[in-house]
């Protein structure tokens, strides 16, 4: 007579499907590989705003005229400033993104440089749309209001009172070049974007100072290395091969430039 306990021991136990088992798993897994490819996704659109926004200030650099009431009305003035408005615009939402791909490593170091960074651009998207929009305009009506403009940027007496404004400009300098710095210094550290480009940001804003020993003319053109660090930066991000499974802050990039 056959045992009970053999044949119960040879009989196949069910098997669950494991759809029903781990359904939210599954679920879960697949929302983390939806919400990282859209990270992905969104650094390169930062990418892509830096490589622009470090473009337009490069041809700021190139075009942008002499800081002198009579070029105020010129359209070389106008369509300059708003590229520095696009500058400003770009830059903010490139530079969220840098600082993105490198939280993890940057560290207080890259965190101050970022805030110091984006105020910049704050101030100085409001002086270029004041300097596209306004200034020509008062160019003719308040000309002595022009003139004081401009004694912010060459250091002339001005004849009328600008009120708080020659102190935010005299702000923006500390701004530049300490922010530059300092996130240049983070990026280099951090081995995630290239580091020629973080030498070059950190080199470009540290050479501001230099700019008030040259002629008027050539002044502007020490916003080129800045302009190109940026869109060097920004090229590399958007560029990058990215895994959706794959831990961002852990991998450098490799770009040319």
């Amino acid at each position: 007579m056959p045992e009970v306990g053999a044949h119960s021991a040879q009989r196949p136990s069910p098997r669950r499907s494991p759809d029903r088992r781990f359904p939210r798993l599954k679920a879960k897994a697949a929302m983390e590989s939806v919400m990282t490819i859209t990270n992905v996704k969104l650094l390169r659109l930062a990418g892509l705003c830096a490589l622009l926004g470090g473009v337009c200030y490069v041809l700021v650099g190139i075009f942008h005229p002499a800081n002198v009431p009579a070029s105020v009305t010129a359209t070389r003035w106008a369509i300059v400033h708003i590229l520095a408005c696009a500058t400003s615009f770009l830059g903010l939402l490139g530079l969220a993104g840098l600082y993105a791909r490198q939280a993890i490593k940057f560290g207080w170091l890259g965190l101050v440089g970022f805030l110091m960074l984006s105020l910049w651009l704050v101030f100085i998207m409001g002086f270029s749309f004041v300097e596209a929009f306004i200034l020509p305009h008062l160019a003719t009506v308040t000309p002595a209001f022009v003139v004081g403009w401009m004694g912010m940027f060459n250091g002339d007496p001005s004849p009328v009172d600008l009120g708080v404004l020659p102190a935010l400009w005299t702000l923006t300098g500390p701004l530049y070049i300490g922010g530059g710095v300092l996130f240049g210094i983070a990026t280099f550290r951090a081995r995630i974007l290239p580091r020629g480009a973080a030498v070059l940001l950190a080199l470009g804003t540290a050479l501001a100072p230099v700019a008030s020993l040259l002629p008027l003319t050539v002044q502007p053109k020490i916003l080129i290395p800045t302009g190109l660090a940026l869109a060097w930066l920004g090229y590399a991000l958007m560029v990058e091969r990215q895994k959706p499974s794959a831990d961002l802050n852990d991998r450098p990039v490799k770009a040319a430039i």
